[in-house]
Protein backbone atom coordinates (compact mmCIF):
# COMPACT_ATOMS: atom_id res chain seq x y z
CA UNK A 1 0.00 0.00 0.00
CA UNK A 2 3.05 2.19 0.85
CA UNK A 3 4.33 2.11 -2.56
CA UNK A 4 0.84 2.69 -4.44
CA UNK A 5 0.29 5.67 -1.97
CA UNK A 6 4.25 6.65 -2.95
CA UNK A 7 3.64 6.18 -6.52
CA UNK A 8 -0.15 7.96 -6.31
CA UNK A 9 2.11 11.30 -5.20
CA UNK A 10 4.70 11.14 -7.82
CA UNK A 11 2.00 10.62 -10.45
CA UNK A 12 -0.08 13.30 -9.10
CA UNK A 13 2.34 15.84 -9.37
CA UNK A 14 4.29 15.13 -12.60
CA UNK A 15 0.26 15.49 -14.15
CA UNK A 16 0.52 18.80 -11.94
CA UNK A 17 3.83 19.61 -13.02
CA UNK A 18 2.83 19.30 -16.46
CA UNK A 19 -0.11 22.13 -15.59
CA UNK A 20 1.59 24.76 -14.23
CA UNK A 21 4.91 25.86 -12.88
CA UNK A 22 6.47 24.25 -9.91
CA UNK A 23 6.03 27.54 -7.99
CA UNK A 24 2.00 27.23 -8.14
CA UNK A 25 2.02 23.55 -7.23
CA UNK A 26 1.30 22.71 -3.12
CA UNK A 27 1.64 20.22 -1.40
CA UNK A 28 -2.55 20.58 -0.56
CA UNK A 29 -2.98 20.24 -4.60
CA UNK A 30 -0.55 17.21 -4.68
CA UNK A 31 -3.00 15.44 -2.11
CA UNK A 32 -6.25 16.57 -3.48
CA UNK A 33 -5.42 15.09 -6.60
CA UNK A 34 -4.67 11.73 -5.49
CA UNK A 35 -6.96 11.95 -3.17
CA UNK A 36 -4.65 11.00 0.42
CA UNK A 37 -3.97 13.40 3.21
CA UNK A 38 -1.00 15.69 4.02
CA UNK A 39 0.23 13.11 6.88
CA UNK A 40 0.41 10.13 4.03
CA UNK A 41 2.49 12.82 1.66
CA UNK A 42 4.82 13.72 5.08
CA UNK A 43 5.29 10.05 5.50
CA UNK A 44 7.20 9.43 2.28
CA UNK A 45 8.36 12.66 1.43
CA UNK A 46 9.84 15.50 3.62
CA UNK A 47 8.58 18.66 0.71
CA UNK A 48 8.48 18.87 -2.60
CA UNK A 49 12.04 19.75 -3.58
CA UNK A 50 12.49 16.30 -1.76
CA UNK A 51 9.10 14.63 -4.21
CA UNK A 52 11.46 16.44 -6.98
CA UNK A 53 14.86 14.80 -6.19
CA UNK A 54 12.92 11.52 -5.36
CA UNK A 55 11.46 11.87 -8.87
CA UNK A 56 14.47 12.51 -11.09
CA UNK A 57 17.07 10.05 -9.03
CA UNK A 58 14.47 7.10 -9.85
CA UNK A 59 13.78 8.16 -13.75
CA UNK A 60 17.98 7.96 -14.10
CA UNK A 61 18.20 5.00 -11.86
CA UNK A 62 15.27 3.40 -14.61
CA UNK A 63 17.56 5.14 -17.38
CA UNK A 64 20.75 3.32 -16.19
CA UNK A 65 19.28 0.07 -15.62
CA UNK A 66 17.37 0.10 -19.05
CA UNK A 67 20.54 0.91 -20.40
CA UNK A 68 23.53 -1.81 -18.87
CA UNK A 69 25.52 -1.62 -22.41
CA UNK A 70 25.74 1.39 -24.45
CA UNK A 71 27.51 0.80 -28.05
CA UNK A 72 26.18 4.11 -29.15
CA UNK A 73 25.85 7.23 -27.30
CA UNK A 74 22.85 8.25 -29.81
CA UNK A 75 20.54 5.31 -27.93
CA UNK A 76 20.63 6.46 -24.73
CA UNK A 77 20.21 10.24 -25.49
CA UNK A 78 17.40 9.65 -27.78
CA UNK A 79 15.59 7.80 -25.07
CA UNK A 80 16.16 10.50 -22.62
CA UNK A 81 15.31 12.83 -25.20
CA UNK A 82 12.34 11.39 -26.28
CA UNK A 83 11.36 10.83 -22.06
CA UNK A 84 11.77 14.72 -21.72
CA UNK A 85 9.88 15.88 -25.25
CA UNK A 86 7.09 13.82 -23.64
CA UNK A 87 7.07 15.45 -20.60
CA UNK A 88 8.34 18.64 -22.09
CA UNK A 89 6.49 20.99 -19.04
CA UNK A 90 7.49 19.23 -16.23
CA UNK A 91 10.91 19.20 -17.40
CA UNK A 92 10.82 23.07 -18.18
CA UNK A 93 9.33 23.90 -15.30
CA UNK A 94 11.59 22.19 -13.19
CA UNK A 95 14.64 23.79 -14.83
CA UNK A 96 13.40 27.21 -14.34
CA UNK A 97 12.57 26.60 -10.96
CA UNK A 98 15.01 26.55 -8.26
CA UNK A 99 15.21 23.39 -8.23
CA UNK A 100 17.12 23.79 -11.32
CA UNK A 101 20.07 22.46 -9.22
CA UNK A 102 18.74 18.97 -8.35
CA UNK A 103 18.30 18.52 -12.18
CA UNK A 104 21.29 19.64 -13.31
CA UNK A 105 22.92 17.17 -10.99
CA UNK A 106 21.03 13.95 -12.11
CA UNK A 107 21.86 14.72 -16.43
CA UNK A 108 25.29 15.21 -15.35
CA UNK A 109 25.13 11.95 -13.59
CA UNK A 110 23.40 10.44 -16.56
CA UNK A 111 25.53 11.62 -18.78
CA UNK A 112 28.45 10.43 -17.25
CA UNK A 113 27.00 6.89 -16.51
CA UNK A 114 26.31 7.10 -20.69
CA UNK A 115 29.98 7.99 -21.80
CA UNK A 116 31.98 5.22 -18.94
CA UNK A 117 29.24 2.42 -20.39
CA UNK A 118 30.50 3.72 -23.92
CA UNK A 119 33.75 3.30 -23.47
CA UNK A 120 33.84 -0.06 -21.54
CA UNK A 121 31.30 -1.38 -23.66
CA UNK A 122 32.64 0.07 -27.39
CA UNK A 123 36.53 -0.38 -26.49
CA UNK A 124 36.45 -3.43 -24.45
CA UNK A 125 39.84 -4.19 -25.77
CA UNK A 126 41.34 -1.25 -25.87
CA UNK A 127 43.58 -0.56 -22.21
CA UNK A 128 43.96 3.28 -21.60
CA UNK A 129 46.02 4.46 -18.42
CA UNK A 130 43.64 5.42 -16.01
CA UNK A 131 44.59 9.22 -16.66
CA UNK A 132 43.65 8.57 -20.11
CA UNK A 133 40.45 7.32 -19.58
CA UNK A 134 38.85 9.74 -16.79
CA UNK A 135 39.95 12.63 -19.70
CA UNK A 136 38.36 11.42 -21.98
CA UNK A 137 35.52 10.33 -19.72
CA UNK A 138 35.17 13.99 -18.43
CA UNK A 139 35.86 15.51 -21.88
CA UNK A 140 32.52 13.31 -23.92
CA UNK A 141 30.60 13.77 -20.29
CA UNK A 142 30.86 17.33 -20.18
CA UNK A 143 29.79 17.98 -23.95
CA UNK A 144 27.25 15.86 -23.43
CA UNK A 145 25.42 18.07 -20.53
CA UNK A 146 26.18 20.94 -22.10
CA UNK A 147 24.33 19.60 -25.19
CA UNK A 148 21.55 18.64 -22.74
CA UNK A 149 20.83 21.59 -21.08
CA UNK A 150 21.56 24.13 -24.68
CA UNK A 151 18.82 21.79 -25.57
CA UNK A 152 16.69 22.40 -23.08
CA UNK A 153 17.57 26.21 -22.33
CA UNK A 154 16.71 26.79 -26.20
CA UNK A 155 12.90 25.09 -25.18
CA UNK A 156 13.49 21.70 -26.17
CA UNK A 157 12.85 22.02 -29.96
CA UNK A 158 12.17 18.79 -31.75
CA UNK A 159 14.99 18.73 -34.45
CA UNK A 160 17.34 18.22 -31.22
CA UNK A 161 17.47 14.27 -32.08
CA UNK A 162 18.64 14.88 -35.49
CA UNK A 163 20.89 17.48 -34.66
CA UNK A 164 22.37 14.85 -32.29
CA UNK A 165 22.43 12.33 -34.91
CA UNK A 166 24.23 14.63 -37.26
CA UNK A 167 26.63 15.39 -34.33
CA UNK A 168 27.23 11.63 -33.75
CA UNK A 169 28.02 11.16 -37.40
CA UNK A 170 30.85 14.27 -37.25
CA UNK A 171 32.22 13.09 -34.07
CA UNK A 172 32.07 9.17 -35.68
CA UNK A 173 35.85 7.73 -34.97
CA UNK A 174 36.89 10.75 -32.53
CA UNK A 175 36.90 8.00 -29.77
CA UNK A 176 39.03 5.66 -31.74
CA UNK A 177 41.26 8.61 -32.42
CA UNK A 178 41.43 9.61 -28.63
CA UNK A 179 42.21 5.95 -28.17
CA UNK A 180 45.13 5.54 -30.50
CA UNK A 181 46.84 8.67 -29.60
CA UNK A 182 46.71 7.78 -25.75
CA UNK A 183 48.05 4.30 -26.85
CA UNK A 184 51.03 5.72 -28.93
CA UNK A 185 52.10 8.39 -25.94
CA UNK A 186 52.18 5.73 -23.90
Amino acid sequence: MANFTKQAIETAFLQLLNEKPLNKISVRDIVEKCGINRNSFYYHFQDIPSLIAEIITSYTDQLIEEYPTISTLDECCEMAFRYALQNRSAVMHIYHSVNRDLFEESTMRLCEYAVTTYIDTAFPQHQLPEADRRAVIRFIKCQLFGMCIDWISGGMQDEALEELRRISRLCHGLPELIIERSREDH
